[in-house]
């Protein structure tokens, strides 16, 4: 326990080395007596902690859902409670920000994770503190720095099915239960509004809590949501299985010499050439056209040619997972996303050999082949293939998320707002478009609760050449509070091209180019 509490104390004070903590009793209210009182059905509190951060300054990049900001003068205070499940013996740690009672704004709001990680770092919390709203987050009984092949079997080839399901679920149930006593402890009433906001995992927590949970938020903000997770984490394996099958591994200067044809050759779809595809599903480039011609590689500094193998490898990873005989498994990525993440290789003296990404190799390991030693270079398309279902059928129960029934979440008034980047080099958007498309087909009064939005050009929660939504919790805020339902979300590009402007577009609808200045968001419509 103390090792557990010293790593999560070293993690509440990474980002605030130039913040001053002060006593706890010299803020009024903010002391583990306050909360002593809290109690969790079903699980057994054991540690209360309290800390007051003053006047933290620090910049904010744009990230889960919000724009970059400049915070000065915020003072919090944060509680740490550690409990477990009586017979689990599993350890959950749930952290809770308080703004000043003059600062908060009576909302309250859980914050997601990423990857293997449960809950949020410092910095979104800080964000989440300055707009007001106390925030909430969990490690879902893994801190971020415990490494997956700490807890994800419980022996050698046997899954540790408690902390699945704390990650997948039952914690995030539990983090808002506390998170809004913490809050009624501590400023005297309850939250006004509750709201969720999480991107990728966090997406994933989001439409869990709308499936599940759904009393527990008023709003939530999803995005480039983890959902359908069997088959999404085996889709990240796909072009690797791909490569693996053809014993062959392109260059990442080849890969993405295709990705740039393919740019070239659909850019004007949606009326405009600015590098951003807008409507890549209408994308009909064939990347073997493009078989020996020339590029130049920035990494080699040579000049060389497209092969048959880089071709395949592009065309599979748009295309989606198949079966052997060719068979739909799931969706692939957008053209004009990057290939370095699912497609990703290294080379060293001229051979390259793949490079899967962490997150999903853990999974073929830990919770497939059960193996921590499984070579996954030998995943070809067959054994892939078996992998696929098994991913399917063996967790999605657990930690599917993929049930298009919220009608629950309806009745308890709930609004749910998602968006994604079609330039996504991770989860494939197809996977949104998907599950928004069960929902409206199971009820065709869908939109009153649940929309779903494009971002073209956006790649995995942000990032890209595209137009960033990042006020979308503003807008997820007006629907809750004042009924205004979203037609449009308001976005703008980020980086060195920063400052045009967009507003994109609700499915099924395509943001189109009609005339007049690029950067301004009167220039396009939704089509």
């Amino acid at each position: 326990m103390t090792n557990l509490l010293s790593k999560v104390a070293a993690l509440s004070t990474t980002f605030f080395w130039y913040a001053r903590p002060l006593l706890a009793s010299s803020v009024l209210g903010c002391a583990p007596t306050t909360f002593s009182d809290l109690r969790l059905f079903g699980g057994t509190i054991s540690h209360i902690g309290t800390t007051i951060y003053n006047n933290l300054s620090l910049v904010v990049p744009a990230n889960q859902n919000h724009y970059a900001k400049n915070i000065t003068k915020l003072t919090v205070c944060e509680v740490l409670i550690t409990y477990t499940h009586p017979g689990y013996n599993d350890t959950i740690n749930t952290l809770v920000w308080l703004p000043t009672p003059a600062s908060w704004t009576g909302r309250f709001l859980g914050a997601g994770g990423g990857g293997w990680t449960t809950g949020a770092d410092n910095v979104t919390l800080a964000w989440a503190a300055s707009e007001g709203f106390a925030v909430v987050t969990t490690d879902g009984g893994h801190p971020a720095d415990v490494a997956i092949d700490e807890w994800a079997q419980i022996s050698p080839g046997n899954v540790n099915w408690i902390l699945l399901q704390d990650f997948a679920s039952t914690t995030l149930d539990e983090a808002a239960t506390l998170g809004k006593l913490v809050v009624q402890a501590f400023y005297g009433g309850k939250p006004t509004y509750s709201y969720w906001n999480g991107c990728s995992t966090g997406g994933r927590q989001g439409h869990q809590m709308a499936q599940r949970y759904p009393d527990q938020y008023d709003g939530i903000l999803a995005t480039a949501s983890a959902k359908n997770w069997g088959e999404m984490l085996m889709q990240e394996f796909w072009p690797q299985a791909v490569m693996n099958d053809l014993d062959a591994y392109p260059t990442s200067c080849e890969l993405d010499a295709v990705r740039m044809a393919a740019i070239e050759a659909c850019d004007a779809l949606d009326g405009l050439r600015d590098g951003i595809l807008a409507v890549p599903g209408e994308c009909t480039f064939e990347p073997e056209t493009k078989v020996g011609q020339q590029y130049n590689c920035s990494l080699t500094g040579l000049s060389t040619t497209i092969t048959e193998t880089a071709a395949t490898v592009a065309k599979s990873t748009w295309k989606g997972a198949t079966s052997p005989e060719g068979d739909f498994l799931w969706y692939g990525l957008e053209p004009g996303a990057l290939f370095t993440a699912d497609a990703a290789t290294t080379c060293e003296n001229g051979t390259c050999v793949g490079a899967p990404l962490g997150f999903t190799e853990a999974w073929i390991r830990y919770f497939l082949t059960m193996d921590s030693n499984y070579d996954v270079s030998r995943v070809n398309i067959s054994i892939f293939d078996y992998l696929f279902h098994q991913s399917v059928n063996r967790y999605d129960s657990i930690i599917g998320t993929s049930d298009p029934d919220l009608r629950n979440f309806n009745k308890a008034g709930g609004k749910l707002i998602t968006w994604h980047g079609l330039a996504d080099s991770l989860i494939a958007p197809g996977t949104s478009s998907d599950y928004t498309k069960r929902v409206y087909e199971r009820d065709p009064n869908a939109a009153d609760y649940y929309r779903y939005f494009e971002a073209p050009g956006v790649d995995h929660c942000r990032g890209g050449n595209g137009w960033f939504p990042g006020s979308a919790m503003q807008s997820l805020i007006d629907w809750v509070e004042n009924d205004v339902a979203p037609e449009t979300l308001q976005a703008e590009t980020q980086g060195e091209a920063a400052g045009r402007k967009a507003n994109l577009c609700m499915w099924p609808k395509k943001l189109i180019y009609v005339g007049g200045d690029a950067d301004e968001a009167s220039s396009f419509a939704c089509q």
